[in-house]
């Protein structure tokens, strides 16, 4: 069975295409056209009991660790007129307001006036696979069992420590823009909405995908060291049934080229390259190639998410091999907040001639659907107008009193108004960054393919750019659930039902982008708009911490429980199990709990930890206050031949909560 997977997984690596787009490639400026600084921290939140954002499944919780989560960050200045950005990808679900308005904190208490809202980009993976309880708004919170302070602070201390990095790495470079397409990493999960758009749009698209992947390269004394890809697919290779953390598909692409490829160690200090694989329009992008969760090309998660993590990494580096367009000229930002419950938009905007007003947020019975191509909910609700004949009764009955709301999100079948309930926000950000030629617009929502065009050319319009030089900064700043066009929202399947400001919020946001873009090409400030709310007064949970950690009956903390074999080949899996300490102790940011040693004379060294893709740190509850750690190593075709040994760091809690570090040390293995 190993053998076939094996086969599969090269086989379908090997299938990933890429043409070549675009102007014809220039020369790259010599360094100190900007200056580039890039950093890497650990993001990784509690590996134990933690709900997991994404999927919405109460029996989701975190037993350990496949890969960890990291926050990549690229500082740019503009020596010329001193302004500069940091763009910021994170291997999390979502950036949610709460983080970033607790990350500008800690950036001013350092910096001052330096990094700010306004040129400070935060973005998300979107993977499904890491511990929640980050949003200060409780309908996010709800299937998480609430609020998590060590997870929250591992996501803000984590994006802070590579901003900070990046600052401090700060030195002349220059840098490049390169488009190509990328045709077999993702599948249109909502096809039936997607053809409802205008053919102007979907001729834009012929396969239904948004196949461009797009890379900003950043050299310098003649040498790549650093790189941004955006490419659109859903960070959704693992499936609800996950339950250890992992960085997804795009979590994947960033260690192939990072590790695999250059080498990189996470553990002994800065790496030499830094790639972050960031999202963009994919609201409606699937990686499950065969539109069922976990399916596509293979009927393996883990495979799945390493096949399509390599498309991307082999994507992108194939741009990094072209020379790319030479990027010059200014670094600027603008960001104003817009209050999206009540917008009213202007008829150049509507398409219709009448001017229209966005709505009070609230979800749809397709929302609850979820999508079945990705993470289907529960049977009794259904995609698409008319399929929920009972919650349509049921939300009929409800808001009688309410024709104003129902009228507004029509046809939406209302299943929660989020808006008046205070679950989710509605002062958003919008922003706009401009590095030399290229354009990001960070967008808070999932926007469709064909929402992300919409928005693009407004944008393009606007400042006068080319279309490939304008680019979605997806799931940016904050998190308000997802954007269609109004056509698609007309279809009211999952990622309708969860566009919660109604028909004429893609509108909304075209017009709000066309204000903020023009007063960037006038050169003149952007109204800052309404003040977000600060939440954090408002977190809950229901889950304790940690109380007691305790030995088993007769053991002691690091005690070998099962052992390994004396001999193992390459492509074999090594397991060992140890009396641990539950995990949530001591989170180990910018470390591990485990390290896979060989030795080395007299010494051993760490060959591989719990940020790598060949290990899996599993916990488990054992007993009342006792828990088993099962780690797995599968030996990799590198793998020198050698002796061996496991090792497992951890941390306990005493009946008077002092934590102290334990650990425990595996017999010694050959590796032949």
């Amino acid at each position: 069975m190993r053998g076939v997977l094996g086969a599969a997984l090269a086989a379908a690596v090997g299938a990933a295409t890429l043409v070549q787009l675009g102007e014809p490639a220039q020369a790259t400026s010599a360094d100190g056209a900007y200056l580039v600084g890039r950093g890497i921290a650990d993001v990784t939140g509690e590996a134990a009991e933690r709900g997991m954002m994404g999927y919405a499944k109460l029996d989701q919780r975190t037993s350990g660790i496949h890969q960890r989560q990291r926050s990549r960050a690229f500082v740019i200045a503009d020596p010329a007129g001193g302004k500069r950005v940091a763009l910021v990808t994170a291997d999390l679900g979502m950036i949610f307001g709460s983080v970033r308005q607790a990350v500008l904190r800690k950036l001013a208490a350092k910096h001052g006036s330096l990094y700010s809202a306004d040129n400070v980009l935060l973005t998300a993976t979107h993977t499904h696979a890491g511990p929640g309880g980050q949003s200060h708004y409780s309908l996010y919170n709800i299937t998480t069992f609430g609020y998590h302070g060590k997870t929250f602070d591992a996501a803000v201390d984590g994006i802070v420590e590579s901003i900070n990095r990046a600052h401090d790495d700060l030195a002349p470079g220059s840098l490049s823009l390169a488009n190509g397409e990328l045709k077999n990493a993702s599948a249109n999960r909502s096809r039936r909405a997607f053809d409802k758009n205008p053919a102007q749009d979907r001729t834009a698209f012929p396969d239904g995908i948004d196949p461009m992947t797009s890379l900003l390269r950043m050299d310098r004394g003649g040498r790549t060291v650093g790189a941004i890809n955006w490419f659109a697919t859903h960070n959704t290779s693992m499936t609800g049934n996950n339950t250890l953390i992992s960085g997804d598909n795009k979590g994947y692409a960033a260690y192939n080229w990072e590790r695999e490829v250059a080498g990189a160690d996470y553990l002994a200090g800065q790496p030499g390259l830094v790639t972050a694989f960031a999202q963009t329009n994919a609201g409606d992008m699937s990686p499950n190639l065969n539109l069922k969760p976990g399916s596509g090309p293979t009927e393996d998660e883990f495979a799945n998410t390493q096949i399509l993590g390599k498309r991307q990494a082999d994507a992108a580096r194939a741009l990094a091999a072209s020379p790319g367009r030479s990027l010059s000229g200014s670094v600027d930002s603008r960001l104003s907040h817009v209050d999206m419950s009540g917008t009213t938009v202007r008829p150049e905007f509507t398409g219709d001639g009448a001017a229209h007003t966005t709505c009070q947020a609230a979800m749809g019975a397709s929302f609850a659907a979820g999508s079945t191509e990705d993470g289907p909910g529960p049977d009794i609700f259904k995609e698409g107008v008319g399929n929920n004949p009972l919650i349509e009764l049921v939300t009929k009955a409800r808001y009688v009193a309410s024709p104003e709301l129902r009228a507004c999100q029509a046809p939406k079948d209302i299943l929660l108004d989020t808006g008046a309930l205070n679950l989710t926000p509605k002062i958003l950000p919008i922003q706009l960054v401009r590095v030399g030629q290229l354009y990001l617009i960070g967008l808070p929502q999932e926007a469709t393919i064909v929402t992300g065009l919409r928005l693009r050319r407004t944008v393009a319009e606007q400042v006068g750019a080319p279309l490939q030089n304008v680019l979605i900064a997806g799931y940016a700043n904050d998190y308000a659930g997802y954007l269609t066009t109004p056509e698609e929202y007309d279809q009211q399947d999952y990622e309708a039902g969860h566009t919660m400001f109604g028909r004429w919020s893609l509108p909304a946001y075209q017009q709000e982008f066309a204000r903020i873009a023009a007063d960037m090409k006038a050169g003149r400030p952007s109204a800052a708009g309404p003040t977000p709310p600060d939440m954090s007064g408002s977190v809950w949970t229901v889950q304790p911490g940690v109380v007691l950690d305790a030995p088993p009956i007769g053991g002691n903390f690091g005690d070998v429980v099962t052992a390994p074999k004396p001999s193992y080949t390459k492509g074999q899996q090594v397991v060992v199990e140890f009396a641990g300490a539950h995990p949530n102790n001591d989170v180990h940011r910018n470390g591990t709990f485990i390290e896979v040693q060989r030795q080395e004379g007299a010494a051993w060294k760490r060959v591989a930890d719990d940020g790598d893709w060949s290990t899996k740190f599993r916990w488990a509850r054992w007993g009342v206050a006792a828990s088993r750690i099962t780690v797995s190593w599968d030996v990799p075709s590198t793998a020198q031949p050698g002796s061996y040994r496991i090792v497992y760091r951890g941390d306990a809690k005493n009946l008077v909560g002092a934590v102290s570090p334990i650990s425990g040390t595996s017999p010694a293995f050959t590796v032949t």
